[in-house]
């Protein structure tokens, strides 16, 4: 993973709130015209937005409880262009929850995650790892052969404990719980500059 000057390092306040915007406007779209929304870069007002970045988009209802959340970890394609995607897929292709209603969007709450260039950690032993960690700062991915899996920063709100946050992130990418004390798993962390919704 080298990094790419084309790719978003910073945002800010007035741009995270332009990107919940452009989310909202994006599920509304599709909810009514089934077409992802076509924006021309010429009328995205922030240059930065134009870079390559990765995000995520949660959905949650008014009460508290997910609804949707897809995401990209690597950077691909511009950050205001990624944001509309992953809003329309949080939406609709979440395979959790079933697609989200036009009727329900008013009761929706969103958040734009919009994530740094993932770096490796690299860690002696499982204990090392450990120490390594960053609760409720760093986003974590593990990779192992075709196994891979992330968690955001935000499921250290709900998985505090070290141990059972790496035990559940390698139950997701679909290995035995306690893999990650083997040594085997390749790990990178990043952050996230979060935006929500009111």
């Amino acid at each position: 993973m080298s990094l790419d000057t084309q790719v978003i390092s910073s945002i800010s306040k007035e741009e995270g709130l332009f990107l919940l915007k452009l989310a909202r406007k994006s599920i509304e779209y599709y909810l009514t015209h089934r077409k992802i929304l076509a924006i021309d870069e010429n009328d995205i007002p922030y240059e930065n937005l134009k870079k390559k970045g990765s995000s995520f988009v949660t959905l949650q209802t008014k009460w508290g409880q997910l609804r949707g959340c897809i995401g990209s970890i690597i950077p691909y394609r511009p950050l205001y262009e990624d944001v509309i995607n992953n809003a329309v897929s949080a939406a609709v292709s979440d395979p959790r929850f079933p697609p989200l209603t036009l009727e329900e969007l008013p009761n929706i709450k969103i958040k734009v995650s919009v994530l740094t260039y993932p770096q490796p950690l690299f860690y002696t032993d499982w204990k090392d790892l450990l120490n390594k960690l960053k609760p409720f700062e760093d986003g974590v991915i593990i990779k192992y052969k075709n196994h891979t899996a992330t968690f955001l920063p935000d499921v250290w709100e709900d998985i505090p404990n070290k141990e059972a946050f790496l035990s559940h992130l390698c139950l997701k990418a679909g290995l035995p719980p306690d893999f990650w004390k083997t040594g085997l798993l390749e790990v990178f962390t990043y952050k996230t500059i979060s935006f929500s919704e009111e």
